[in-house]
């Protein structure tokens, strides 16, 4: 059924415009929907006219595709995701992923709003995702029928694309920090004692998002980085007590370092393939 549902989604897409190949797609997270701003020329299509794209139930994820040229490549913006705390879903962004992937993506760059553990990288700080944690007990290929379902997930964060990004980061003077992700279902935040469990098991960073479309892009043969915007301090560290409306908010005042990296990562991207 999936199958047929991204087929009608890519069918759409190219009817509409979209018809690729795109040097990178975005997703942006919570509060990052500006993102979008950067594209030149660009076409937008709302996820409501588009077969199997869920529409995003989150204040600041606007829920629109768009297509446009940043520093002279072709990119797409998808302006918010379906979380899996919404329908209980952790498969919500396979259609849209899928549909990339047909459409000739290249490159998959998402961003989030995360809580830091970090005391190098607080509110309003980059952090590059290094590799993640799924503490949320679910993965997004459960039901998958297919041998591809064994995804090794050594290296799922490319390295070249890392790489890049850490590059692009020292070239446009914006901080870069680096760390490992930790994905909780949500939608309640962690308790300082689950801030203090994630930390002695590895991690930096505390979030809802990003895991099972990291899982999906590799599933579908997509290279893929993340960047998560600080957004408060997970719980217990240093005083931090989050809630959304402090997620939202210090997302926008980050979106100009953000802007910036993206702009000059995309505008040192190769031609082709290569990562």
């Amino acid at each position: 059924m999936s199958g047929a549902v991204e087929a009608r989604a890519v069918a759409r897409l190219r009817a509409e415009g979209f018809t690729g190949p795109y040097a990178c797609a975005v997703v942006t997270g919570t509060g990052l929907g500006a993102v979008a701003a950067l594209l030149t020329g660009a076409r937008s299509l709302a996820y409501a006219g588009i077969p199997g794209f869920p529409a995003p139930g989150v204040s600041g994820h606007g829920g629109r595709l768009h297509a446009g040229r940043l520093a002279g490549r072709p990119v797409l913006v998808l302006e918010g995701r379906a979380h899996a705390y919404e329908r209980g879903e952790a498969a919500a962004m396979r259609v849209p992923l899928a549909a990339l992937a047909a459409l000739g993506v290249e490159r998959l760059l998402l961003t989030n709003a995360s809580g830091s553990l970090m005391p190098e990288a607080g509110p309003g700080r980059l952090v590059l995702v290094s590799d993640h944690i799924n503490l949320s007990g679910l993965n997004p290929l459960v039901g998958e029928g297919s041998e591809a379902r064994f995804v090794p997930m050594n290296d799922a964060y490319d390295p070249a694309l890392r790489a890049r990004l850490a590059a692009a980061a020292a070239a446009c003077g914006v901080p870069l920090a680096e760390g490992v992700y930790a994905w909780f279902s949500g939608p309640s935040f962690e308790t300082p004692a689950e801030v203090r469990m994630a930390g002695r098991l590895g991690a930096d960073l505390v979030g809802m998002s990003t895991v099972p479309e990291v899982i999906l892009a590799r599933f579908l043969g997509l290279p893929v980085a993340a960047v998560s915007v600080v957004t408060n301090w997970a719980a217990g560290i240093a005083g931090g007590a989050p809630h959304h409306a402090e997620t939202q908010a210090t997302a926008r005042g980050a979106a100009d370092d953000l802007a910036r990296l993206i702009r000059a990562f995309v505008a040192a991207l190769p031609d082709g393939a290569e990562p």
